[in-house]
């Protein structure tokens, strides 16, 4: 079969108009799609917090604060706090939220404090606002208010204090969990001091 042959200007006819024509198509597709492409959803932008930077940088915040130390005598101190406000004059911490305060001593004795809010002044760590203290040997306590301190092993609890021990229930004025001097051959330990119109309900 012979082949078919095309006239040389024919030829550069249809060149030249395939030249001209799908750069055209390519931009009639490319058209095309950017009609058909969704339209940018403000409400599904990317969220931003509502922060007032104003109000924060009047009241700076640190958020999930930790302390860890040990006291001159042993006792073994590490809090967090949901978030916490440095003090006006920048020593220590002006008021923190959702506290939690692990404290251990040297002679194995254990406490876990919570509140809902916190102070730290120099030595001195305040909870406020309804306080619970669990210590290991089976206690649970509640008060108004409870300090602790950096300097020294102890826990003391006033404005009134409700306690369930492992024999019973406790109520008195204040209460302090403080070293007692060691006996003659006797370790040291931590005592639980209820003082001020304390009334026990002993529940065998």
């Amino acid at each position: 079969m012979a082949a078919v042959r095309v006239p040389g200007n024919l030829r550069s006819c249809i060149v030249a108009w395939l030249r001209v024509l799908l750069p055209l198509a390519a931009l009639a597709i490319l058209s095309t799609l950017f009609l058909l492409s969704r339209r940018p959803d403000p409400e599904r932008a990317i969220p931003y917090a509502s922060v007032d930077a104003e109000a924060r940088a009047r009241d700076p915040q640190i958020t999930a604060p930790t302390y860890a130390g040990v006291t001159p005598d042993g006792a073994r101190i590490s809090l967090i706090a949901d978030s916490a406000t440095p003090a006006r004059d920048g020593d220590g911490i002006g008021g923190a939220k959702g506290l939690r305060l692990d404290w251990h001593a040297q002679d194995g004795l254990e406490a876990w404090l919570t509140a809902p809010q916190a102070r730290m002044e120099g030595g001195d760590i305040t909870l406020t606002g309804g306080v619970m203290v669990r210590t290991s040997t089976g206690w649970r306590l509640d008060a108004p208010q409870v300090t602790t301190s950096t300097n020294r092993a102890l826990i003391g609890a006033e404005g009134g204090v409700a306690a369930q021990a492992p024999f019973g229930e406790v109520t008195a004025s204040t209460m302090q969990i403080t070293r007692q001097p060691a006996a003659e051959g006797a370790p040291e330990a931590h005592v639980l001091d209820f003082t001020g119109g304390v009334r026990l309900v002993y529940l065998p």
